[in-house]
């Protein structure tokens, strides 16, 4: 188990990364000094709108560092392998999953689906990680008792909607009620899988950034805890969140048939100029589906979870009239949408390479 020291890490800057990624065979991070606003285009620009500026959290009281031992040299060939991903098990088992799934995929996100069978597989993916990631811990808590409010900066995670682990990260920022960027990484990402090598040293998902102290991690056992040490004032995570993943994790993967694994072919290249937004909660049967295809167009989204309980309710209500998810906002478009369907017809017309 690791502990804490008292190494102080000043905020914005990467300074260390705060667990170890798999082993002590690993390098230290190569992001370590660089400026969290060198890091990732966008990382942070204050929003106009208010939805995106409430429940600001105050800087905790103490002190998050780090006191594993420093990683002894590594060699070329064993950077490569990490950094191509081959260390990790878990990443050998999605390569050989995913040409599989995609035999058995509905082909094309972009055409018309059998929503039916859609409904079905993803409200079965529900019942498979059921109770996690559907309700918020500050349910029937008073905001000043437990953390859930957003840090200043916002979190940034690297992950990609059928990955098992990155589910299991996503569904601690339900419970946790946070919003988070995320920057999807499909196989075959054009842009942020090389962000992920270029200042984590591999590709290896989830990667968390949190910008507030300097923070990036791989290891979805070791964000949870984090974000529970960090934002869930003492509180700590389930013993079926952390464990769970190993037994049930795989099955939405499987049930959905590898939907928000693959980058789409006919996506476009370059990003929106402004973030799109997204509420959502990560159980939710109809918002998986958003994800997947907000994950196969690879466009970065800020991720508002409003789970059962959630405070963020007020702002999802203020925006649409409904606590009904998914909603989406397109600040590009000036365009707002409700009903999965919707928005999955709007996102593939928008966002396709032949509309540029």
């Amino acid at each position: 188990m690791m502990g804490f020291s008292s190494i102080s890490i000043p905020p914005l800057r990467l300074t260390t990364s705060f667990f170890s990624i798999s082993s002590n065979t690993n390098p230290p991070s190569p992001t370590a000094s660089l400026p969290v606003s060198k890091l990732f285009f966008s990382s942070f620009s204050p929003s106009k709108s208010s939805r995106n500026r409430l429940y600001l959290a105050e800087t905790p009281d103490h002190d998050l560092v780090d006191t594993r031992e420093p990683s002894p040299p590594v060699s070329s060939s064993t950077q490569s392998a990490a950094a191509a991903g081959d260390a990790n098990p878990s990443t050998s088992f999605l390569s050989i999953l995913c040409p599989l799934l995609r035999l058995f995929s509905g082909g094309d996100p972009s055409q018309e689906r059998n929503h039916a069978l859609e409904v079905a597989t993803s409200s079965l993916s529900t019942l498979a990680r059921f109770p996690w990631g559907s309700k918020s811990l500050s349910e029937g808590i008073e905001s000043q008792d437990i953390a859930t409010s957003d840090p200043p900066i916002r979190l940034q995670l690297f992950e990609f909607e059928a990955c098992p682990f990155c589910r299991r990260v996503r569904e601690a920022l339900t419970e946790l009620d946070l919003s988070v960027e995320v920057y999807p990484c499909p196989k075959g990402s054009l842009r942020h899988r090389e962000m992920v090598r270029s200042f984590g040293g591999k590709e290896m998902f989830p990667f968390l950034v949190d910008p507030n102290y300097g923070i990036s991690m791989y290891e979805s056992g070791d964000i949870v805890k984090y974000l529970f040490k960090t934002y869930g004032k003492g509180r700590s995570p389930s013993t079926g969140l952390l464990e769970s993943t190993l037994f049930t994790g795989w099955m939405p993967t499987i049930l959905r048939a590898g939907r928000g694994m693959m980058l789409w072919d006919k996506a476009r290249k370059d990003p929106p100029p402004r973030k799109l937004e997204l509420f959502s909660y990560e159980n939710d049967p109809y918002s998986r589906i958003v994800r997947e295809a907000l994950c196969e167009l690879e466009l970065p989204y800020i991720l508002q979870n409003v789970g059962e309980g959630s405070r963020r309710t007020k702002l999802l209500l203020e925006a649409s009239g409904s606590k009904e998810v998914p909603y989406i906002i397109d600040p590009n478009t000036n365009t707002e949408v409700g009903d999965y369907k919707k928005i999955l017809s709007y996102l593939f017309n928008t966002y396709s390479a032949a509309t540029v």
